[in-house]
Order: structure tokens, then C-alpha cells, then sequence
């Protein structure tokens, strides 16, 4: 098994011992992604809808850092500390993903790094 380490500077910075992204053969694996600005390495300001913004634009340039696309995505994992604003999160996945949708699963958590409260995570198989 060979795995190809994925980095991009056009999404935030591991914060841990991990990478943001691990490639083996034709499916990458990704790292959880939260709403941290790749170029001040600090949360984004505003409410959901914003943090989910910015955790799929970081999930995108990795994806596109490893190759792929967001249409390539076949699974995502979204966590919420608040399972209330699961509708505000769902809308803003609609601007990123068109059918056919990945599958998905989606949990509340009791808390986030960073204490943000959105964070995304997902797989993607390239052609």
C-alpha cells in the first residue's frame, strides 16, 4: 500500500498530528475540515452558514489539491454542536454539492476544536 500525503496551503494547516489529506490508489481520504481562514489560520467570523462555508471551501481545495473535485466526493460527515441548525448547514451543502449527493451521515457533537460549530469530513474516489 502506498499512501500519498495530500497538502495545500489553500486550506488551513493540520493543527495536530495528522494530514489534511491521505491518498491510496484511487481514494482519498480527508481529514475533518472547520471553518478556519487558510491565510490567518483563525475561525471565521458569523454565524453557521458562514462557518459551513468556509469548512466546504477548505474541503474543496483539498479535494482539488489531491485532484479531484467536490462532484468526486462519494461520503461525507458532517458534525454540528447544535443539532438546531442542521436546516441553515443543509442549505449551504446545496451550493457545494449537486445530485447525486454523496451519502452522508450527520451527528451532534458536544464540542469542536477551536470551539467552532461546524466541522466536515469526507471521501472521494478519482477516476
Amino acid at each position: 500500500m502506498t499512501k500519498q500525503i495530500i497538502n495545500t496551503s489553500n486550506a488551513p494547516a493540520a493543527i495536530g498530528p495528522y494530514s489534511q489529506a491521505v491518498k491510496v490508489g484511487n481514494t482519498v481520504y480527508f481529514s475533518g475540515q472547520i471553518p478556519l481562514d487558510p491565510a490567518t489560520g483563525n475561525v471565521v467570523e458569523g454565524g453557521i452558514e458562514a462557518q459551513a462555508r468556509r469548512a466546504f471551501d477548505n474541503l474543496k481545495a483539498v479535494a482539488e489539491a489531491a485532484g479531484g473535485s467536490l462532484d468526486r466526493i462519494v461520503r461525507v460527515g458532517l458534525f454540528l454542536t447544535d443539532l438546531s441548525e442542521f436546516a441553515a448547514v443543509n442549505a449551504v451543502m446545496q451550493e457545494y454539492f449537486k445530485a447525486p449527493y454523496p451519502a452522508r451521515s450527520t451527528v451532534q457533537v458536544a464540542a469542536l476544536p477551536k470551539g467552532v460549530g461546524f466541522e466536515v469530513e469526507a471521501t472521494m474516489v478519482l477516476d
